[in-house]
């Protein structure tokens, strides 16, 4: 499928190692909260909480603060101030930028999305101008040598997805990345670790349909761009069209 990167798996793996856990945790926490709200506070009735939920344990969330986030959200408390934006952008050397955001005062989130935009040579583009690009879809990454559970090989992968509407299996070098409709992603990914075959990287993703390649100053300003828009409280995602090879990825996250 046009639009499985490498991207993924590295930025998972850079964000494992120096994120700051604090900012890691307010960004699940607005996703408990604004899942609840939306939806059942049962997580088996609800899959975007399940989510979230699933999210709060790998971040080694403490589970009182995940319970209070559950409790805010299916009250009339602070999940009724949050709201969902899409900004489209443009990066350096042209790569589209879609940057999803969570709020509770837009004009504050949209400064400094601008501002940061402005400052790293981006700009916001009018809206449909990047997201038509741009498809959903569950993305799974499966290391060839995986730490812990079974390893997985392509044709293992496609006979459990196949029962589950499984899109692709891209042999990616070192990892299998695995596509399927954004509805099937969590039925997939419990088939799998059923199956003790454990993703390294498995989200519901803003998949591109067609990148662009780019390297050496370009490729750092890129990589600089998207790591300050992270950075911000009220951003949530940042996806991109942006290809760079594994090597240098690796070099210049160091």
């Amino acid at each position: 499928m046009a639009g499985h990167n490498k991207w993924s798996k590295v930025k998972n793996r850079k964000g494992a190692v120096d994120a700051k856990r604090s900012k890691i945790w307010t960004k699940i926490i607005r996703e408990i909260t604004v899942a609840a709200r939306m939806g059942s506070d049962d997580p088996a009735a609800n899959p975007r909480l399940r989510k979230a939920l699933d999210d709060a344990r790998a971040a080694n969330m403490p589970k009182d603060t995940v319970q209070r986030a559950v409790s805010r959200g299916s009250s009339s408390g602070e999940g009724d101030n949050f709201e969902e934006l899409t900004y489209e952008a443009y990066g350096p050397s042209g790569v589209a930028i879609l940057i999803d955001c969570m709020t509770d005062n837009r004009n504050r989130t949209s400064g400094e999305v601008r501002a940061v935009l402005s400052r790293n040579g981006g700009n916001l583009g009018t809206a449909g101008s990047v997201s038509f690009g741009f498809k959903k879809k569950g993305q799974l990454v499966f290391d060839k040598t995986p730490e812990e559970g079974l390893v997985p090989t392509e044709d293992k992968l496609l006979e459990i997805g196949l029962e589950h509407n499984i899109e692709d299996v891209v042999d990616d070098g070192d990892s299998f990345v695995v596509t399927c409709p954004s509805e099937d992603f969590l039925a997939l990914r419990e088939a799998f670790q059923a199956n003790q075959f454990s993703a390294v990287s498995a989200e519901v993703a803003m998949i591109p349909d067609v990148q662009v390649h780019v390297s050496g100053d370009d490729a750092v300003k890129v990589l600089k761009l998207i790591d300050v828009l992270e950075d911000l409280d009220d951003v949530q995602h940042v996806w991109t069209n942006v290809d760079i090879d594994a090597d240098e990825m690796e070099r210049l996250l160091g």
